[in-house]
């Protein structure tokens, strides 16, 4: 590691929310600025740093130093300390006034401002307000800086600063010296691991009660994370002894004091777990609720319709000119005997039209039918085939960002007489017991899916324990309509489904590119270059598709050679080969680049997962605009942690979208998910053509593992009780 000083001269690029600093030093070692790159919290310019860190080679902008840790020398001289206090740096101190105080106070001014405020009223202007207030604004200028240095000194990354002074404001030292485990419980996600590196930096003890409650709740956590609504007590107490050690009568009799003191919850054994189940209290009210609110549902009397199949097929032929197959049309007329209803089926089985029709004869019904999906993409697709107004769940429920809750509930509900959720395999737990506390008793719901995708990202497996549970009317479509059943993309999907092998085209030439396409390449960089190759050049030349708008490459995971993040350099060089990037948040951006959009934004009104092109970007006001289907959204700088680029995108940020075509790497490489539904999820995405670049083997593993329908969720035990 290297160390070098130098004075603060100039702010490059600043992320407010996480303090990432490009920034330009003065160091005696050379007549020029340097340009120094990490996270700089609570520093302002003019204050010489000591940097700690390593020099690297930027592709464009040269050697730059990447810091690790820094720590501000205050001055010590007259002269320093007057050119210090002149510069701004603390509020309420102007130039005239740091003249005054450095003539009072010499070389002692900054102790004296810090330790000995009361002596600041012998200075002509300032009484005792006024020095109450510089002492103020100087506390709050170092209060940052000297929790950055607490955080490095015991092993910290500074990145979580900001987010740990937010928590606990000016007094975050001291409430981390006296209990940093505190962390795990305010900070979600890696609140633990940062509790537990400051704990052990300070001496704790691994058995130490504070660390061990501390651990479990991880472990809760991070289950959660995994998907799981609750993990059996043995598993977890199993879990505290592999990863930290904890002797498991130590953790039992702690996960007692956390149960009794209703950090968590013990229910009985649920379905096929011989050991109880401890649940997080959040999960243990939305799983249960939603089974309480389902059964109340189900109370209700449903008074059907007297409406035929042939009165059904008239009436849709003359709205939407379209003819039912036999097995949708009895379909449609059973779900109106029912308060609640699931329709499942593969692709090619006829979900859109039914859902197209059942809107339409509930419309004709008189009723008020409302249409949602999890996600803005799947709503939009809900909206064009129905040509009905369909909006995101979170929407429906008009999610307040700022309260965190849905001002859709129970005592201000739905004004719905039914509802239609499409792509609901994609609702968690949380986001299920919400849509229900808002939904009328009254009302119908009908949610539509595919039960052999892949799960919601969020804890549960909602659509699957509600047809297993048995208390839901289930209707599954199986019947392939003819022209879907002749695609290649259907056929295989329907195989994979079974875990049986595929039939493809192998393109080993790829000069003969068919609907379903498999490419043998076992080495991770040559299949780089093949996918490059097919997006690039074989399949907008084969079909005159556009390579950037009409294929989507879908990956099983972000890191290694074949993993998002690295082919989305190297599609953005072959796809955009823009000569002028701008850097940004340490990502490179030019106009025409693909973006995806990472987590809702109500104010935007742009969702997660949505995709877009950069239309322009405006480096004077540190603005990018992007073009969402010709609705431009503009972005400031800082924003900018809400996008990622899209060549290459994971499966699950995929599901609820269709593209022309996609390109899915298969490799080895990806063995901790090849997985069975997360194959089926990115070959059901595209719907003119699909290109596996990969291995037979990783294919055959992945047929084989059906592991992650074994999620631990108790819905269908709730249900069945």
């Amino acid at each position: 590691m290297t160390t070098i000083n130098g004075r603060l001269e100039r702010i490059t690029f600043r992320n407010e929310e996480n303090h990432y600093t490009i920034a330009r030093l003065k160091t005696s070692a050379s007549a020029n600025l340097i340009t120094v790159v990490g996270y700089l919290v609570g520093t302002r310019l003019g204050e010489t740093l000591r940097l700690t860190g390593q020099w690297v080679t930027h592709p464009r902008f040269g050697n730059q130093f990447k810091f690790d840790t820094f720590e501000v020398a205050l001055p010590s001289s007259v002269d320093e300390i007057l050119e210090y206090l002149q510069s701004g740096v603390i509020k309420g101190i102007g130039r005239k006034m740091a003249g005054r105080l450095v003539r009072r106070f010499k070389d002692e001014t900054l102790e004296t401002i810090d330790r000995h405020h009361e002596k600041l009223i012998e200075i002509d202007g300032i009484g005792p307000v006024k020095a109450e207030a510089i002492h103020k604004a100087w506390r709050d200028h170092h209060t940052i800086r000297e929790l950055m240095q607490f955080l490095q000194t015991h092993g910290v990354k500074a990145a979580y600063g900001s987010k740990i002074l937010k928590l606990y404001g000016a007094e975050a030292v001291g409430v981390l010296r006296e209990d940093p485990y505190c962390l795990a419980r305010d900070l979600p996600g890696a609140g633990f691991i940062i509790a537990d590196t400051l704990a052990r930096g300070m001496g704790a003890e691994e058995d130490d009660p504070k660390r061990i409650m501390a651990c479990l709740l991880y472990l809760m956590e991070t289950g959660a994370a995994e998907g799981h609504t609750y993990i059996p007590k043995e598993q977890l107490l199993l879990r505290c002894y592999d990863l930290f050690k904890i002797d498991t009568a130590v953790s039992g009799d702690l996960l007692t004091e956390l149960i009794e003191s209703g950090h968590l919850y013990l229910e009985d054994q649920m379905d096929g777990v011989e050991s109880q189940a401890v649940y997080l209290p959040w999960l243990l009210e939305a799983e249960r609720g939603i089974a309480q609110r389902i059964e109340a549902m189900l109370t209700v009397p449903v008074h059907p319709p007297t409406i035929n199949q042939g009165d059904i097929t008239t009436a849709l032929v003359k709205k939407l000119a379209i003819q039912l197959s036999d097995e949708q049309l009895t379909v449609l007329q059973e779900i109106l005997a029912f308060r609640i209803a699931v329709v499942t089926g593969g692709p090619g089985t006829g979900k859109t039209t039914l859902v197209r029709s059942l809107t339409a004869i509930l419309g004709t019904l008189g009723q008020r039918v409302f249409l949602a999906a999890p996600t803005g993409r799947a709503a939009r697709r809900l909206a064009e085939v129905t040509h009905r107004r369909a909006e995101t769940i979170h929407k429906l429920l008009r999610y307040n960002m700022t309260s965190g809750e849905f001002e859709k509930n129970r005592d201000n509900p739905l004004e719905a007489d039914a509802l239609i959720i499409d792509e609901a395999s994609m609702i968690d737990t949380y986001l299920m017991y919400n849509l229900l506390q808002a939904l009328p008793l009254s009302s119908r719901l009908v949610l539509v899916g595919d039960v052999y995708q892949l799960p919601s990202v969020g804890p549960g497996n909602i659509l699957d324990d509600l047809i297993r549970s048995g208390r839901i009317k289930t209707f599954e479509l199986r019947e392939i309509f003819r022209q879907a059943g002749e695609s290649a993309i259907t056929t295989n999907a329907h195989q994979i489904r079974r875990g049986h092998w595929i039939d493809r085209i192998d393109a080993g030439d790829l000069d003969k590119l068919g609907e379903f396409n498999f490419h043998e390449e076992p080495q991770p960089t040559k299949a780089v270059d093949t996918i490059v190759s097919m997006c690039r050049d074989k399949i907008p030349h084969q079909f005159g598709l556009d390579p950037v708008k009409d294929i989507q490459v879908i990956c099983p995971m972000h890191k290694g050679v074949v993993g998002t993040l690295n082919l989305n350099k190297v599609l953005q060089a072959a796809l955009n080969p823009a000569t002028r990037r701008i850097e940004i948040m340490g990502n490179h951006y030019a106009p025409n680049d693909k973006v995806m959009h990472l987590k809702n934004n109500y104010q935007k009104d742009i969702f997660n997962g949505d995709i877009g092109m950069i239309h322009e970007i405006d480096p004077a006001d540190e603005i990018v605009r992007v073009d969402y289907d010709g609705r431009m959204v503009s972005y400031d700088f800082d924003e900018l942690d809400e996008l990622s680029l899209a060549y290459a995108i994971s499966v699950h940020k995929s599901q609820g979208s269709e593209y022309p075509a996609i390109v899915l790497p298969l490799m080895t490489q990806h063995y901790a998910l090849l997985q069975r539904n997360l194959l089926y999820t990115a070959i059901t995405r595209g719907s003119k053509m699909v290109v596996i670049v990969g291995t037979n083997k990783a294919l055959a593993i992945a047929l084989q593992n059906d592991r992650p329908r074994q999620r631990m969720a108790g819905l269908k035990a709730w249900l069945q009780k």
